[in-house]
């Protein structure tokens, strides 16, 4: 676990520091918002192109050959990309490394509930969001240390050499998924599948079966937007209508993700049962939509760190929610491609959270750009919280004996046990 959460940070990290390398790059070339515009296109288009074919080799290829072979194959691009010259030339390998992105998130994704008991699977996504957010924190400031001294290249070859930390975790993590069958270790947890076994297929199965699990990815990707499109617009909120410091701006961003991390611990430590996770769900983002709202109407730069605070717990909250929805409750057969959905609905509400929020501001203000987008939120939250809340009293009403029996805490079955065992 440890070894999935840590490489998985070196990689975000990785990432980071090299696109805010080659957006400086570009900057500095002389080029427009239009090839930063491509770069960024060209990062979030693969995972939602690739959905189908990634999910289907996280739950069906060996996982280590996937990893190791992915990780490799990124670093080679990213090695090519530090000496690449044209424009078109970087398009293509940045989008070989999203493609190989694409593959290896929902692989690591679907690896982690077969690593903890499903009552510790909160605490094991805490642990690597956590470890994700603490790399986001840190590479900004790192790119652009590296940037000022070396250049473009050497933040492009330290991605590259992040990538081996993917290699390093697929050689390393002794869980795997997909592998030639081969008998179950005697440390293995009690009904999960046997490491390596090929995972039986799940006829039929389909994310809009279980009301929690597609209700929090719609939800999800409706929060995603709305963040991103504050992305776009809070450094004109900062620095032209409050007038503050780039160090404020800076500052705001740090706080609302280290909040992330709190809010993720705050979740775990509960340790809720899925029929509690739905309302926790939904509180988790009234707390994020509504600070979206308000920090769009704040009169003083002031307010807004107590708003990012509590942004960013509910932030948290609802990140831990849905990954360990679907880490609980999708068929073990199946895992990979939730995740996989999960991914690409994230990549394409990005994608359409900052161009929304570039046309916005070109017809209104960005006090009501930003507010509208905590209110679209609000919206949505509203409109599925009745399924959910149904679902999840439907649910509690079963595991108190009203309803029938069911398996608490997993909806009714074991999501980590094969199918044919359930």
């Amino acid at each position: 676990m440890y070894l999935a959460s840590g490489a998985r940070a070196v990689s975000a990290a990785g990432d980071l520091l090299a696109a805010i390398a080659l957006v400086l790059e570009l900057q500095q070339r002389g080029m427009g918002g239009f090839a930063v515009a491509a770069i960024l296109i060209a990062a979030a288009v693969p995972p939602v192109l690739l959905v189908r074919w990634a999910g289907r080799l996280a739950d069906r290829a060996d996982s280590r050959q996937l990893l190791m072979s992915t990780g490799l194959a990124q670093a080679g691009a990213c090695v090519a990309l530090a000496f690449a010259g044209g424009i078109a030339e970087i398009i293509a390998l940045v989008t070989v490394l999203a493609a190989g992105l694409a593959l290896t998130q929902p692989c690591l994704s679907a690896l982690l509930p077969d690593m903890v008991n499903p009552d510790d699977l909160p605490k094991a996504t805490a642990l690597s969001q956590t470890a994700s957010a603490a790399a986001t924190m840190l590479a900004p400031a790192l790119a652009g240390l590296l940037m000022g001294q070396f250049g473009v290249k050497v933040p492009l070859l330290a991605d590259a050499a992040s990538y081996l930390a993917i290699v390093a975790a697929g050689g390393l993590i002794r869980t795997r998924r997909g592998a030639p069958a081969r008998a179950p270790s005697p440390e293995q947890p009690s009904g999960q599948q046997p490491s390596g076994q090929q995972p039986p297929a799940a006829p039929g199965w389909r994310l809009r079966q279980d009301p929690l699990i597609w209700s929090a990815i719609v939800l999800i990707g409706a929060v995603v937007a709305a963040a991103s499109l504050v992305n776009v617009a809070e450094v004109f909120l900062i620095r032209g209508t409050l007038h503050s410091s780039t160090t404020v701006y800076g500052l705001l961003d740090s706080v609302w993700i280290g909040a992330t991390m709190a809010g993720a611990w705050l979740l775990a430590r509960r340790r809720l049962a899925d029929w509690a996770l739905g309302p926790a769900l939904l509180g988790a983002l009234v707390v994020t939509c509504a600070s979206v709202a308000v920090f769009g109407i704040v009169p003083a730069v002031g307010w807004l760190v107590p708003v990012s605070l509590l942004g960013g717990l509910g932030n948290g909250g609802v990140n831990n929610a849905v990954a360990v929805l679907i880490g609980r409750r999708t068929p073990y057969a199946v895992r990979g491609q939730a995740y996989a959905v999960l991914g690409a609905v994230v990549s394409a509400t990005t994608t359409a959270g900052y161009l929304l929020g570039g046309l916005l501001l070109a017809v209104i203000s960005v006090r009501v750009t930003i507010a509208a987008a905590g209110l679209a939120g609000l919206a949505v939250t509203v409109a599925f919280a009745l399924p959910v809340l149904r679902a999840s009293r439907l649910e509690r009403d079963a595991e108190t004996g009203r309803g029938g029996a069911v398996n608490a805490g997993r909806g009714g079955h074991d999501a980590r046990a094969p199918l044919a065992e359930q």
